[in-house]
Formats: structure tokens, sequence, C-alpha cells
């Protein structure tokens, strides 16, 4: 639906929830400090609704603006997403839109894994629900646990995963370059 086809339902909307509440148009117009004229001319409308218009004839009526400007509805904000498995760890997409910022919620079954430290644009954040998650970024080598959070420059090489002690829940938050990822050298030898 355009804008003007938007606007072009504002003045009947207006003019049946003014009836419905068996409002004159000079009691209205007493209410809300807008002449007679400008509100006969916007039910049926002569004059396009703006703003600092709408808003005094919301207050007055004591409704919410967007249904004077019949406003969409919001859809349900629930998330269902199918879980998806990679290379043994199950990723749940908590976040619809693809581009933009990604959230998954992440089972890392327990397994010990020699670390592949891989690169790539962006940041990511790293919240630990349960276990505990090994953390390899750069020269760091650190374990988080159930409450503990990370945040890193993914340009870092950085590799994330269990500690092989036991299977570990975590949320991951990354920007749309996380997705393009690429794979760096892996580091000569660890001490």
């Amino acid at each position: 639906m355009s804008t003007d086809d938007v606007l072009a339902e504002v003045g009947p909307r207006l003019r049946r929830i003014r009836k419905e509440r068996e409002v004159t148009l000079a009691a209205l117009s007493e209410a809300t400090g807008i002449s007679v004229s400008t509100l006969s001319r916007l039910e049926s409308g002569l004059r396009k609704p703006s703003l600092e218009l709408l808003l005094p004839i919301a207050q007055a009526h004591q409704v919410p603006l967007d249904e004077l400007v019949g406003a969409p509805p919001v859809g349900d904000p629930r998330v269902r997403s199918k879980p998806i498995v990679r290379g043994g760890r199950t990723h749940w997409p908590l976040t619809r839109q693809p581009g933009g910022l990604q959230a998954f919620k992440v089972l890392e079954p327990q397994r010990k894994q020699e670390p592949e430290p891989r690169t790539h644009e962006g940041y990511e954040w790293l919240y630990v629900l349960s276990g505990r998650l090994r953390l390899v970024l750069g020269e760091h080598d650190v374990v988080l646990s159930a409450g503990e959070a990370a945040e890193f420059d993914t340009r870092v090489p950085h590799w994330f995963g269990s500690t092989g002690e036991g299977p570990v829940e975590f949320l991951s938050l990354f920007g749309p370059q996380g997705e393009r990822m690429h794979v760096r050298a892996r580091p000569t030898s660890r001490k």
C-alpha cells in the first residue's frame, strides 16, 4: 500500500472514530484547538493529515496514533526456527532477517578438538549459558563459564568450542560480515 493510499484512508477513519464516540466537529474543535473547517477538510480528504493535526485528535479521542493512521498490526514477534547442525554443532537462529545482526543459541557437544583459528570482518559476542567454552583469541587461550561473556574483533584469529569436559551451550551474536568467514593459516605451535 502506497503512502497516498494510507493517507487517503485517514479522513474516513477520523470521521468513523468521531461518530462512534458521538462527538461533534465543534466539540472536537474545542478539545483540540483545531478549527471546525480544518477538521471537516481532514475528514473529507481535502486536507492531508499531518502529525501536528493528528496528535491532538488522538489525544482528544484517547486512542493511539496508530489507530488514526491505520498502522498495520504487529505480527507475532516470536522466532520459530529449526535447528541447523554444522560440523557437529547445533545452531538455533534467534533472528529472522538475513543481513544485519545475527543471533544464535549454540550447543557444542563434548569433544576434544584441535583449535583452527579463523578470521573475518566484524565483531562477535559470546555468552555462556551452561558448561564451559574454550576461546582461543590471538595468543590468548581462555575458558568461559556459565554467565561469562566475551567480545572481540573477529579480524583477530579466533576459535571456540568445547573444553572436552562436557557440552557447552552459548549465545553467539555477530554482524553480517560474520557470515563471510575465511580460513586463516594455522598458528605455528602453542606453548
